[in-house]
């Protein structure tokens, strides 16, 4: 059975012997750039032996009228997720686009819906990792990240961030990069600006990262 995240990313077991964890990665994405970081934390994540990735978005709250006007594309087909099903994996990423250094009010909605699970503490010890896209270079690329762990915090979740595990890529001067050792990111400007090649790389190394770690947290049970 998998897992699931606005988007999500679910690690599944594919043999009884092998002890993965199921793992998700939900996000949220108005104009897709969060959607892309998305993708390719799946196809890291689904790298690791043993473990398969499922993509899962949160429902949008601004109405059909406002989003028009906003000129805001049409939702892509992945599936939604409920905060109960978030019970079901083993780990989690999570991603967002900013608003005021903040992660969006659709995904603060959704998990000020899973006050259940937190009461029964059911997402405590579960890792969970962290992925966004800003506006700008000043626009929250790690208050973000740093806003976003009290809600690990109050759920007893395992924070993981990349740290400097990304190599080389961490300390990039030549060209614009998104992302920190918080997780990974990535700049969209006006809308315009696609997520770079760079930036593809460092979420796919996020998603192969914290698989890595969900079987390994897994396996130890």
């Amino acid at each position: 059975m998998c897992r699931k995240l606005h988007r999500d990313v679910c690690f599944l077991p594919e043999n009884a012997e092998y002890p993965i964890s199921e793992g998700i990665l939900r996000y949220y994405s108005m104009y897709g750039h969060v959607e892309k970081l998305a993708e390719q934390i799946k196809k890291g994540a689904a790298s690791v032996e043993g473990v398969e990735a499922k993509l899962w978005q949160v429902p949008e709250t601004l109405p059909h009228e406002v989003l028009s006007k906003m000129s805001a594309p049409p939702k892509s087909d992945v599936p939604l997720i409920t905060p109960a099903e978030l019970a079901e994996a083993d780990g989690f990423v999570f991603g967002f686009p900013t608003r005021f250094g903040m992660m969006a009010a659709q995904f603060k909605a959704f998990l000020d819906a899973t006050g259940g699970l937190w009461r029964s503490q059911q997402l405590a010890g579960k890792p969970a990792g962290i992925f966004y896209s800003t506006g700008s270079q000043g626009g929250g690329q790690e208050t973000t990240a740093l806003t976003a762990i009290t809600q690990l915090v109050h759920h007893g979740m395992i924070f993981v961030p990349i740290g400097y595990t990304f190599g080389p890529g961490m300390f990039e001067m030549e060209q614009v990069k998104g992302g920190s050792p918080y997780g990974a990111g990535t700049y969209a400007g006006d809308g315009s600006r696609q997520p770079s090649e760079l930036e593809l790389e460092q979420a796919f190394h996020q998603g192969k990262y914290i698989a890595a770690i969900t079987k390994k947290l897994k396996g130890a049970e």
